[in-house]
């Protein structure tokens, strides 16, 4: 029991770890390109102008759902040092993600919200309440103003959206816009050439076998180690979590986790496909011959397909 116990708070341990890459590179260059540098070049927490009328410019993270990209761009903020205590002894970034319902009122309220600002309306205009945003990123030094899930936030307002967010880089107090979603949220942004011209964009890719399989096996080798567990020897686990966990980070790293919990669960030695088996069904609600860890041609599995859409599930 004590053995199993030091593995559980093992596995807590690593949990919190970061998996750095080429991707943390990218996107502090994309945050610190839209800062201003002081007379010595240090970077400074002071919003970069990129116009003669004084516009601020944002950039979009786009990646699916489970590529990880919120944890990214948390970290990325975390770790600018300029960004972090201003003079309210707050960071310099204010975020949160899309509230549901997901309507600009709403939107803007829990901004106003996760400012700490204690007097918000709900029945105020919501333009009105931008207004009061945009005042309390003032009050507060605020650099950058993250939105997290933002392709949500186009269901409805769509164009009073897009006029806020291009306000927001407008003015005396503008500031940067970071935007991360799906690839919904960069064709919402494609139909405003005005708004688009303001961001740039990084992309999170898929996975693939040839170029990250043996890193992502350096991670479970190392992992495994951590806790005390034996790593999988299976010379195919890689592609089959990378088919389960569609081809994204943060879903084939979650993956892992869930299976080497069910592994010291069991008080088992190794770490082997069968974890992953049962992690999967889990999560899937899949029967065996639909589990990516049990079918001969998992490939060809579609984890995703709606149900109607099956030929092994039609009525006949």
């Amino acid at each position: 029991m004590a053995q199993a116990d030091t593995a559980k708070s093992a596995l807590e341990r690593v949990r919190s770890l970061h998996i750095g890459s080429a991707r943390d590179a990218e996107a502090a260059m994309h945050m610190t390109r839209l800062l201003a540098t002081d007379e010595q070049g240090d970077l400074t927490p002071v919003v970069k102008r990129f116009t003669r009328t004084g516009e601020t410019r944002g950039v979009m993270l786009i990646g699916g759902p489970g590529s990880g990209k919120s944890h990214l761009l948390e970290r990325t903020l975390s770790k600018l040092t300029v960004l972090q205590e201003g003079e309210y002894g707050q960071p310099r970034y204010l975020g949160c993600s899309v509230p549901s319902p997901a309507t600009f009122k709403s939107m803007t309220l829990a901004l106003l919200a996760e400012s700490g600002y204690p007097d918000a309306n709900p029945r105020k205009e919501a333009w009105s309440l931008w207004q009061d945003l945009r005042h309390r990123l003032q009050l507060l030094g605020i650099s950058v103003l993250w939105i997290d899930e933002a392709q949500d936030l186009f269901c409805a307002d769509r164009k009073l959206i897009l006029r806020a967010l291009k306000s927001l880089m407008q003015g005396d107090d503008a500031v940067i816009v970071v935007l991360s979603g799906t690839e919904d949220l960069a064709k919402v942004i494609r139909t405003d050439p005005q708004v688009q011209r303001r961001f740039t964009a990084m992309v999170l890719p898929d996975l693939v076998e040839q170029v990250d399989g043996d890193s992502f096996r350096d991670v479970i080798t190392q992992y495994c180690q951590r806790v005390g567990l034996g790593a999988p020897i299976e010379a195919d686990l890689i592609g089959r979590i990378f088919h389960g966990a569609r081809y994204r980070f943060g879903r084939a790293l979650e993956l892992l986790l869930q299976a080497m919990e069910i592994a010291i669960g069991r008080g088992d030695e190794e770490l082997d496909i069968g974890h992953f088996a049962a992690a999967y069904a889990m999560n899937e609600a899949c029967t065996a011959a639909e589990n990516v860890f049990y079918a001969d041609h998992y490939w060809l599995l579609k984890p995703d397909e709606v149900e109607e859409d099956h030929p092994r599930r039609k009525k006949q």
